[in-house]
């Protein structure tokens, strides 16, 4: 349900409403907006709850929520979310780039990489501290000697990074350091992380599962949310499919659906879907036609020596070209690439 307030009523009002939703043993989430307050319910079931809360004062009306998806829906937020991690903003026309190596390998490896994306323009760093790998015997990142490489990194460039949570047991120490939380692409269904992820008071990138429809991404999201994290942003990633000519197939068909019926910003990972590094760029391209708010690139200066994924990664120099080329793209979409302040 969505609970919509009038735009008169008294804080008193607000807090009887929310007093009777926990009442009913649900959860209220309020919804800030341009004109007035609207909380959102969730874990409701019948409609009884419903004239009830219509008729206490200070509601103006109760609207039932369609979709599954309760706060990722644009039925609960009609207006565009923007993400806010450090001084990046996702959304409101803001096209971030994220950038940086796959893996974590060294401290003059990701100082180097960290400073070659930062001279050309990417607002965030990317890199991996914790490593899931299909084969035990890969390499498996540097854990939290990682983390603390990536934060040197962010004190050299100024840029706030984002990196993977792999398991529950390692949120905290994640958490820590990293400005933006990754839900990888295998985790996107663990239910368990997704819930403790929530809680860990970061901004979350999630990343879409190789088989997962719009809705099970949407409400993996919703997990996310329901347990307190509001800064969610998608991932598109690629697809498995027939194909053999791309790591995976890039949907960016779920781009414009996904702003369909969903608030939240959509980003697109043009390296593991095309897993080529020549392709990267027209994947890339084709995302943001498609209007994605953003881009996660891997890069690096030796890929023949990259410990994970040299195949897909960006020379810096070809990384500039994608910064070029990307800039009249946005242009055309009406939006821009850069780095916006938050509000004070």
């Amino acid at each position: 349900m969505l609970v919509i307030m009038d735009l008169n009523a008294t804080e008193s009002e607000i807090k009887k409403v929310e007093e009777r939703i926990k009442g009913f043993g649900y959860q209220a989430h309020f919804i800030p907006g341009r004109d007035r307050l609207t909380i959102g319910v969730t874990g409701n079931r019948g409609v009884e709850e419903r004239l009830y809360l219509e008729s206490l004062p200070g509601v103006l009306q109760v609207i039932q929520i369609t979709k599954p998806y309760k706060l990722a829906s644009r039925e609960t937020h009609q207006e565009n979310s923007v993400v806010q991690v450090d001084n990046v903003q996702f959304g409101d026309g803001n096209v971030v780039m994220i950038a940086g190596p796959c893996a974590v390998e060294s401290m003059e490896q990701t100082l180097r990489i960290a400073d070659a994306v930062a001279s050309r323009g990417a607002q965030m760093l990317r890199g991996g501290a914790y490593k899931p790998r299909t084969s035990p015997y890969s390499f498996q990142g540097l854990g939290e000697k990682g983390l603390e490489i990536l934060t040197k990194a962010r004190e050299k460039t100024g840029l706030p990074f984002v990196t993977e949570v792999q398991d529950t047991e390692t949120i905290s120490v994640v958490a820590h350091y990293a400005d933006m939380l990754q839900v990888g692409m295998r985790n996107m269904q663990n239910f368990t992380l997704l819930k403790a992820i929530g809680k860990a008071g970061k901004p979350v990138l999630m990343k879409r599962g190789m088989s997962a429809t719009l809705e099970e991404t949407l409400m993996s999201a919703e997990y996310l949310m329901v347990n307190g994290c509001r800064d969610v942003v998608i991932c598109e990633r690629g697809v498995r499919t027939f194909g053999n000519h791309a790591r995976n197939t890039l949907d960016i068909s779920v781009v414009p659906a996904l702003k369909q019926v969903s608030h939240l910003p959509i980003i697109i990972d043009p390296s593991h879907s095309s897993g080529k590094h020549y392709s990267v760029i027209p994947h890339a391209l084709a995302g943001l036609g498609a209007g994605a708010d953003g881009l996660i690139v891997d890069v690096h200066d030796r890929p023949e020596e990259a410990l994970c994924d040299g195949h897909q990664a960006l020379l810096p120099d070809e990384f500039s070209q994608l910064m070029d080329v990307s800039k009249g793209v946005c242009a055309a979409m009406g939006k821009e690439i850069g780095t916006k302040k938050k509000n004070k």
